[in-house]
């Protein structure tokens, strides 16, 4: 069992020089999953609205099966939980992600905050500082933060 998570593991981090292609996509996709498991973090319980919202925000983003976007939330929790900060994760994305990416990525982390109906402080102001390490403009964070409202609202 260790072995196994220790391999996971390995298969996410962020690569070093030269390393394959999958292993960034692997890195890249961790980064994104930290970067919305910080949003449920920072309301202190993830409920299963909050849950089915990053399992479908990553689906989409990067064609997971259900198995791979199980593990993938598996290892963005452990590695949120002993992260110091968010530009490890957002440095990784600038340097992959276009800009409409990252924008996609913000609204993804607004539709994980809007999903259990209550907007907290801390989600917000983790969304903010992410967008701005992601380099996606105050309008670009507000027209995202009302496509995922309006996406919420019944």
């Amino acid at each position: 069992m260790f072995q196994t998570l220790k391999e996971l593991f390995e298969s996410f981090t962020v690569p070093r020089p030269g390393a394959s292609s999958a292993q960034q996509t692997h890195s890249v996709q961790l980064a994104a999953a930290v970067l919305l498991v910080e949003v449920v973090r920072a309301d202190a319980a993830m409920d299963d609205a909050e849950r089915t919202a990053m399992v479908r925000a990553l689906r989409e983003r990067f064609m997971l099966s259900d198995d791979e976007v199980d593990r993938l939330l598996e290892l963005a929790v452990d590695t949120a939980r002993t992260a110091y900060d968010y530009q490890r994760f957002t440095g990784q994305l600038n340097d992959h992600f276009t800009q409409p990416q990252k924008i996609e990525l913000v609204e993804a982390m607004w539709q994980v905050a809007y999903a259990d109906a209550r907007l907290d402080e801390n989600e917000m102001h983790a969304i903010s500082k992410v967008a701005g390490l992601l380099h996606v403009t105050h309008g670009e964070y507000i027209a995202a933060k009302m496509r995922a409202k309006h996406a919420n609202t019944p």
